[in-house]
């Protein structure tokens, strides 16, 4: 019997690794060579493609689709219809599958609804992006990121809380962790 659940509306081809504890909902399609980690869950729609890693903790919500090249580390939520791509210049009666790039997404990263992320980008640990924006660049660390294409302005805690720099130092109001912004980027300090 599974440690696992899966909807009985969903699929999950032989060949899929689920981890302990993982939730997979109505209509999703995980195919053979996906892995996900413990603890996720997938939403309602999703697609996990061959050769994709999910990492533990991963939240995907409705409708979005995880394509082959794209790497997703511990603690990543992707928001209700965001998208992934994996090739830069699709054609339909020309096969790129030899042209797909990877796109890693770094732990504790957030994607926010209808937001794009262009293939052969990395966002950094606890990146933010903002609904509906578009990522075409790698985002640094803590890097909050919004509009078309996707420009930092500001920089996110780890918890999530938008952060206020002054003379260099934030201080989360929310949970009292302290960062350090140098060289155009944010570290946390002890």
């Amino acid at each position: 019997m599974a440690d696992y659940f899966v909807h009985q509306s969903s699929f999950v081809d032989d060949g899929a690794r689920i981890g302990k504890g993982t939730k997979i909902w109505h209509f999703s399609h995980v195919m053979p060579g996906a892995v996900i980690g413990e603890r996720c869950i997938l939403g309602q729609n999703v697609v996990v493609m061959p050769g994709t890693r999910i990492g533990d903790n991963v939240k995907i919500q409705n409708n979005v689709s995880i394509y082959e090249g794209v790497e997703l580390e511990n603690d990543v939520f992707c928001g209700p219809s965001c998208v992934f791509t994996n090739v830069m210049n699709p054609r339909s009666h020309i096969s790129r599958r030899h042209q797909y790039q990877k796109t890693l997404v770094r732990r504790g990263s957030s994607i926010g609804a209808n937001a794009t992320i262009v293939c052969g980008v990395t966002l950094g640990e606890y990146g933010f992006i903002g609904a509906g924006a578009v990522v075409t660049t790698d985002v640094l660390p803590y890097a909050l990121m919004v509009g078309v294409p996707a420009r930092r302005v500001g920089w996110m805690c780890q918890c999530g809380e938008r952060l206020g720099v002054a003379g260099g130092r934030a201080r989360c109001a929310a949970c009292g962790s302290n960062y350090e912004e140098s060289g155009g980027s944010l570290r946390p300090i002890a």
